[in-house]
């Protein structure tokens, strides 16, 4: 009989509206376009999320469920604050193990997601831009994500650093699309995803 994993996976998005998301890529893209893209992104990892075995699947959002929500994903909603607030309350809802990713990193798979806590007490990910595309916790602790400056350079450096004194798995690094330049090449990591599909139609669209 297989065993289900004890661990919650979260994933922390915001609604893919115009103009609320992705704002980055505006230019090239329009903020409709850039939307559309978060959209497939979040698509592409929600889909990810719900193929990897796990005891829950929530979607912490900002915004309203869409149909890109697949069937066995809870959603509840972000709390107000910045972002590390957010995160924290994300880890606060969890009762036992839990990995947090975000909706910028469309080329996730269950491999990656699938993580086992019996010999480590945290998982991180690191991403390219230095900031971090995955955090896992055996033990959800909000104070390890308090204060940590996000979206600066240091990002991932200073979380990591909180996770000093624990045992920690390495994750491999990831790119976050945050940027034009990033769009591509998180497509080709992925090339049959939703995400890479609408880059391509909307690069048809601008030659």
């Amino acid at each position: 009989m297989t065993t289900v994993p004890s661990v919650t996976l979260l994933v922390i998005a915001k609604e893919p509206r115009p103009g609320r998301v992705k704002t980055r890529l505006t230019p090239p893209f329009t903020p409709g376009e850039a939307a559309g893209l978060a959209e497939a992104a979040l698509a592409d990892t929600l889909d990810v999320v719900a193929r990897t075995p796990a005891r829950r699947r929530v979607l912490v959002l900002d915004g309203t469920p869409g149909h890109w929500l697949p069937a066995g994903i809870e959603v509840v909603p972000q709390c107000a604050g910045g972002l590390d607030e957010r995160l924290a309350a994300a880890f606060a809802g969890c009762d036992g193990p839990a990995l947090l990713i975000g909706m910028d990193t469309p080329q996730v798979t269950p491999e990656l997601l699938t993580v086992d806590f019996d010999d480590c007490d945290a998982y991180f990910g690191p991403a390219e831009d230095g900031g971090f595309w995955a955090l896992g916790l055996a033990e959800p602790d909000p104070a390890l994500l308090r204060g940590v400056p996000m979206s600066v350079p240091e990002t991932g450096a200073v979380q990591r650093r909180r996770l000093s004194g624990l045992r920690v798995r390495e994750l491999p690094p990831l790119r976050d699309v945050d940027t034009a330049y990033d769009a591509p090449l998180v497509a080709a990591a992925a090339p049959g995803g939703r995400f890479a599909a609408r880059l391509a139609r909307l690069t048809a669209a601008h030659r």
